[in-house]
């Protein structure tokens, strides 16, 4: 199945702006599909560059005009794939983008880390970024009908939305893929940086995150299970998030006393990742955390949804000590907006702490039978 990807028809919009392009996204999210696209629809125009390949990197390191005129003469799109593998690639793009008139670069990266510290400073005011999730169901509206939509919706709960899963017809074979992923690809950006002590501890700590989906984590004890301290524990909970494995909420506050504000929650940007780490792919109705599952699912597409339609609020969860909660609140120009999620039709009222400190603020419960135009609307 073709997926029209929505960053896809982002970055097209933007060619011939003068600008590097910058696209990130983890392994396997389709980055390549995306520069390959583009140059078959422009293939007079583009010029694919392989930031791995020795001698592309030993051309862009010799810093001149002449070098960059020679190399992309008749090209107005400059595509480098895997951009931070270049040494100072930061300004080789300057340069790039600065000495050569009427181009637009394009550069990938599969994390935040390394290609924004590899850019950096050079490129301010003249870079655009996007970031590439797995399939999102706003990418998919254009491709299924709501039939299809609601009787996929429980595999995308154990799968998940990697790419490569529309290829693959058989169960199993999806679980070997995730398990594949985990394994071999998820991490191996960070296994290449100093000062990561190795797999196998990242690893234990994206499962000891993977059962905490939803609740409240202590870096003192995932420490304590890995043998770590704080500081290491934070270090790695920050790289993980840099290529987009996970991401974290933070408890809302205003200042009432009551609120829960220094603890986080932890969440995978996949759920098929998620299932995997756990080693458990059972169908739902075999299952103890389909409740955990679906509000991963629905901040992971609200996420992305919003990044995907230029629309970025700040994201937090609700609690106070005596244990009244709210799922995700949306914070954007000074509103609030409340949401819980609810995979049966559940009444659930607004809490009466959160009632009396915010009244202005919108509440709402999302359930099967609403999330779909939640996840894909158009703001």
């Amino acid at each position: 199945m073709n997926i029209p990807r929505l960053v896809q028809q982002q970055i097209t919009a933007k060619l011939g702006s003068q600008k590097v392009l910058m696209l990130y996204g983890t392994r396997r999210t389709g980055k390549t599909t995306i520069i390959e696209n583009i140059v078959s629809k422009y293939p007079d125009d583009a010029l694919l560059l392989q930031g791995e390949d020795m001698q592309v990197s030993e051309i862009l390191q010799r810093r001149t005009i002449a070098n960059y005129s020679q190399l992309t003469a008749g090209k107005k799109i400059v595509i480098i794939d895997e951009a931070q593998s270049i040494p100072e690639i930061g300004k080789c793009l300057k340069l790039l983008i600065d000495g050569i008139k009427g181009i637009t670069v394009i550069v990938t990266g599969s994390s935040s880390f390394d290609l924004a510290y590899a850019t950096g400073e050079p490129l301010v005011g003249r870079n655009l970024v996007y970031q590439l999730y797995p399939i999102a169901q706003a990418e998919l509206s254009s491709v299924e009908d709501y039939l299809t939509t609601t009787r996929n919706l429980e595999q995308r709960l154990v799968y998940g939305s990697y790419p490569e899963l529309w290829h693959i017809d058989n169960f199993q074979e999806k679980e070997n893929y995730l398990k594949q992923m985990v394994s071999s690809y998820l991490l191996k950006d960070l296994l290449t940086m100093e000062n990561v002590k190795g797999a196998d501890v990242l690893y234990r700590l994206l499962q000891l995150l993977a059962w905490q989906v939803g609740s409240q984590v202590s870096t003192v004890e995932l420490g304590n299970s890995l043998q770590l301290n704080k500081i290491t524990v934070e270090r790695y909970l920050d790289l993980l998030t840099k290529v987009f494995i996970i991401y974290p909420l933070t408890g809302y506050s205003n200042n009432l006393r009551k609120e829960v504000t220094k603890s986080k929650k932890w969440y995978f940007f996949d759920n098929g990742i998620r299932n995997a780490l756990i080693n458990n792919f059972s169908d739902l109705s075999q299952r103890n955390d389909v409740g955990q599952l679906w509000e991963q699912y629905l901040l992971s597409e609200r996420i992305k949804n919003n990044a995907y339609r230029g629309h970025s609020p700040q994201y937090f969860f609700w609690r106070t000590y005596d244990g009244q909660e709210i799922d995700l609140i949306e914070s954007h120009n000074g509103k609030l907006k409340a949401f819980e999620f609810k995979w049966k039709n559940n009444k659930v009222k607004i809490p009466a702490a959160f009632g009396k400190a915010y009244p202005d603020a919108q509440f709402t419960v999302i359930n099967q039978e609403n999330y779909l135009n939640w996840v894909t609307a158009e703001h």
